[in-house]
Formats: C-alpha cells, structure tokens, sequence
C-alpha cells in the first residue's frame, strides 16, 4: 500500500479467523467452557472458541452482514467479566511502525462496541430479552485502554467499525451510539477518529446520529452499495470533517470505472471541501483476491476487466491524483477501453441465452404437485431408510482429478505435480464460467438443463444447491421483498420440470434464515439440509414451532469445521 501512495494504511486487520473472534479476545469476553483463567488470549482458547476442542464445541458461526465471509458470534450475558485480555490491535500497530524498512505509522482498525454487541447473542441460559446494549459501561474501560495504549505508542489515527449503522436499528441502538463516544470523548481527544459503514445506505436517522458523535474527525461510507448515502453527504455535511469516500468496490473482481467515480467525488468536492474527501475503497479488500499479476493464464482481453486488491489500491491512488489536478490520462484510458471492451464483448451479450431468459417471467415455474405427494412418490421410488444421512457435499473430482489424488497419495507423482493439476482443473472451470453469461435467469436455465440430462441418465436425487440465497438479501427490509421472489423464482426454474419420483435436495449453511423461513418454503425444495451443530438449533427450531413445513429436512449435526467428533446423544438430542 505505501508504495502504492496510499496515505491512511489499516492495521489489526489481519486476523487469524475474524475480526469479530479478536474483538472478543480483546475484550475477554471467553464463554467458561473453554476454561481460560485470564491472561493473554493464546492460540489454544482462541482456535477452541473457533473450531471447538476434543472437549466442548465450537461457538456459533453466522454470515458477515450479506457477504459469504463469516463471524463468531460472541455469547454474553450479565456475569461476563470482561477485561483487556488482547493487545493484538497495539502489537500490529508497533510492528508496522517499527519496521526496519518501512516504519510506517498505520490507522489502528478495531470493532465499534456498539456493533459488538449488535452483533452478539445471550449466552446459553441468559434470557432472549435480555438487552446486551446494558453491558456497553463494562467494555468501555477496556477501550480506552486501547485507546490510550494507541496514543502513547504513536498513533494519529484510529478507525472503530460500526457496520451495523447501516442497518435498520431503532431510536435506543442509535443512542447506544451517542452514548459510547460521548465516554470515550476525553479518551481520543489529541487522535483522529474515523468511524467507518460499509456494505449498504446509512439510514437518515443514523445518519444523523453518526455525523453528531463527539470527538469524531471523519465518516466513511460505501458509495458504491450505498448511492443514497450521497444525497444525505449533499444535504448537509458537518463542517470540517473528513469523508473517507468508498467510491472503489472491495466486494468484487471486476475494474473500478474511474469516470464513474471521479464525478462522484467532485460532486462533493462543494458540501465537503476538497482537502477533506480521502478516496477510499467501499469495505475491506478481505473479500478481494490478492493481485491479479499472479493470474498470469488468463485471457488477455478478461484479464483487463479484472481488479483485485492489489489493483484496487493503485485505483484509490489514481482517483485521488486525478481529484487533485493529477490525473494519469495513460490509467484512466486504458480504464475506459476495458469497459468498453466488456460491455460490447459478446462473451457477456449473447442475444439467444437473453431472449430465453425473458420468456421465464411468465410463470412461475412451480413443480405440478405439492411436495406432499411427491415425498410419498419419491419413498417409494428410493427405498429410504426412515432417518436418510447425506454428506451434503461437495466433493467434485473428474476422472482425471481421482486419477492423480490416487498417484499422489501412492508417491508416483511430487507434490508440485499434484498442485499443478489442481490448478489446471480450477482454471479450466473459471474460465469456463468466464466466458458463459451468468445472469442469475440464464443460470439457472443451464442448470435446468443439466437437471434434466442428470435425470434422464437415472440419477433420482439431485441437490441444488443455495446456500448463497442469505448472503444476497439486501440490509435494508424495504428492499428484501423483491430480492427474495426473485431469487426463489430462480431456484424453481432449476427444477421446475423433473417428475414426482426424483428427489431434489438443496442446502443452507452457517448463517440466520429464520426472517426469510417461508420463503424457503417456497422454494419448494423436497428436502433441505441445513447447519445446525453452531447455531443453537435456532433454524431448526422454526420448523418445529408455528411454520407448517411438509418437506424432508435434514440438519447438520457434524461441523466440518471443526475436528471434533460430535457424540450419538448429542445427535440424537
């Protein structure tokens, strides 16, 4: 990043599983099960909390907002003892400033206390009702004391994360917020303070709220997922204070489109000022692959529409330069002809796949019995035993794949032959999925041809999977309804056409489907196989109380992401 001109370079942002779980660590906040009696969190509590031990479990793992990437959803309660149990977020900071070459004093980046605890549970045995925001006065102390640590160890900058301000919250979480940084005022005075959205609009309440916190230097918001959030900057901006705008998307592959961007920025350029907008990415480039220097197979022409992380960064630099009177004509060209290049290239514009997706909207492409009558059909067609078992998946392997996992676990090939392989066969498959257009109608088109040839070849059990349909629901609930009919709709056209005797299987993983349980119902789905051995059986507990559900169900209870065996009664309870 500094040799790519970036100014305000981010650290505590490397985590050894997320952001959250370090949050945790820092604050102490260890449920007894894992037997930590104080200290500095080591690696063994840490990885228990995250995978679980030989012994207890692991805590329950949930979806980062609408993004595929995942948390550890912290367990509190009243009798938590929290203390400063983590110096991680000071110990990176002093690294990077200490190092020999560099010596780079970087912005501290730490999980607001507020999204904390938006974004916990109650412990196991502490009431539903019970109001985690009445914790907050036990956790500030300890952020201060970061705070504090931060100051005297240089820092000019730090950022706290508050994602949840983009969410739907009412009048007391907003005033969790008001109340947090009017304690901490004091704390920060002499730092800047960056309080930093990401992924959606912030509300106009919120917004309100946000902008009015005390001893805040600087905002930052996505203006890439978050367009209205610029009609709240225009409307008024409070004076002297720094945007960090997120004009360049973190969340995705593809290259910036720097006109687009540029006019953004110097439309604010009159309500902010320019000396006080600081370019910046939508989130966290966590979600980016690393460079795209490393794809050194990829077609030349794809190559071009293409940015990761690393070509990220040099896009903030460029539209920064470019804001100030230094714009790099050669950058913003090239830039220009690949959008150009992509939007013409009939690799993404094939006139036959559009025209068969049009003729979908007339139906809703429901199976022609209800799935009832097809769960009898399909028993007696399968044979079932009474409490059916599937690996959910997914284990993909070619002949050739097989082939070579076969010689080199016999030692007839070296490892770098095996990992060659592997990669040949991942290429293949994304340039194969490159060069298809992957409108979310034409997909499932295809796969309702390949359901169709798996069928007529005699397999009578096909899962389809979806475990992405939460990941795309919009934060904002006036915006969830649409999403939702569509992404339903496109499921059933995948299966709209098989016969009553063949089974179709789809799966949900880690995240919380209970605000959108019928219209997983209404994918009409025979069986669904769902996470449940880190979620507290919260989804599963949505089938059994009020939703009347006919199909099959099957819930997880072996967590692949955990080495511990889980014992028969815990599966049998």
């Amino acid at each position: 990043m500094a040799d790519a001109g970036i100014k305000h370079i981010p650290s505590n942002t490397f985590s050894y599983y997320d952001q959250v779980l370090d949050t945790t660590s820092m604050l102490g906040a260890i449920p007894e099960r894992y037997g930590w009696n104080g200290g500095e969190i080591g690696f063994d509590t840490f990885f228990s909390m995250a995978r679980g031990n030989s012994s207890v479990p692991a805590m329950e793992m949930t979806k980062w907002f609408d993004t595929n990437y995942h948390f550890i959803v912290p367990e509190l309660g009243p009798n938590v003892n929290f203390s400063y149990a983590s110096h991680k977020a000071v110990n990176e900071f002093k690294e990077a400033k200490a190092h020999f070459e560099l010596g780079i004093e970087t912005v501290p980046v730490i999980v607001g206390a507020v999204s904390y605890f938006l974004l916990s549970k109650p412990a196991k045995g502490v009431e539903k009702s019970f109001s985690l925001l009445s914790l907050i006065d036990k956790i500030l102390p300890i952020y201060k004391e970061v705070v504090t640590e931060l100051k005297e160890a240089g820092a000019t900058w730090i950022q706290f994360d508050e994602p949840t301000l983009v969410l739907d919250l009412d009048s007391h979480h907003l005033q969790a917020f008001t109340h947090a940084y009017s304690e901490l005022e004091s704390t920060v005075s002499g730092l800047k303070v960056l309080i930093e959205t990401y992924f959606s609009d912030v509300p106009a309440e919120a917004y309100k709220t946000l902008t009015s916190l005390k001893g805040v230097a600087g905002f930052g918001f996505d203006l890439v997922r978050g367009t209205k959030t610029l009609d709240l900057v225009n409307a008024g901006f409070p004076s002297g204070k720094y945007l960090f705008a997120g004009v360049v998307d973190g969340r995705n592959i593809w290259a910036n489109d720097h006109v687009v961007s540029l006019n953004t920025l110097k439309s604010l350029e009159d309500k902010v000022g320019k000396g006080n907008i600081v370019v910046s990415t939508s989130c966290s480039l966590l979600h980016n692959a690393v460079d795209l220097a490393n794809e050194t197979k990829l077609d030349k022409e794809i190559k071009s529409w293409l940015a990761f992380a690393a070509q990220k960064v040099k896009e903030v630099n460029a539209l920064a330069k470019a804001l100030f009177g230094e714009r790099d004509e050669a950058f913003f060209f090239s830039n220009a002809a690949a959008h150009s290049s992509r939007k013409f290239s009939p690799r993404v514009t094939n006139e036959n796949v559009q025209k068969a997706a049009a003729f979908l909207k007339g139906s809703d492409h429901r199976r022609a019995t209800n799935v009832s009558a097809r769960l009898a059909a399909q028993l007696q067609k399968l044979g079932l035993p009474v409490l059916p078992t599937t690996t959910i998946g997914s284990f993909p392997q070619t002949m050739d794949l097989r082939r070579v996992r076969r010689e080199f676990k016999a030692k007839k090939i070296s490892e770098d032959d095996y990992v060659k392989s592997i990669k040949e066969e991942i290429n293949k498959v994304v340039k194969l999925q490159e060069e298809l257009d992957i409108t979310c109608y034409q997909i499932a088109l295809a796969i309702k041809d390949e359901v169709k040839d798996l069928e007529r070849a005699g397999i009578t059990v096909i899962q389809i999977d979806e475990a992405a349909l939460r990941d795309g629901l919009p934060l904002r609930k006036s915006e969830q309804a649409s999403y939702l009919e569509w992404a339903v709709h496109s499921f059933r056209i995948t299966n709209c056409s098989v016969e009553d005797t063949t089974q179709i299987h789809t799966h949900m993983c880690y995240s919380n489907f209970n605000d959108i349980i019928h219209s997983i119902i209404n994918m009409d789905a025979d069986v669904i196989t769902i996470e449940n051995s880190r979620s507290d059986e919260k989804l599963l507990s949505v089938f059994r109380k009020g939703v009347k559900y006919g199909a099959g169900i099957g819930p997880g209870v072996d967590d692949i992401h955990s080495p511990r065996i889980p014992s028969t009664k815990e599966i049998a309870d």
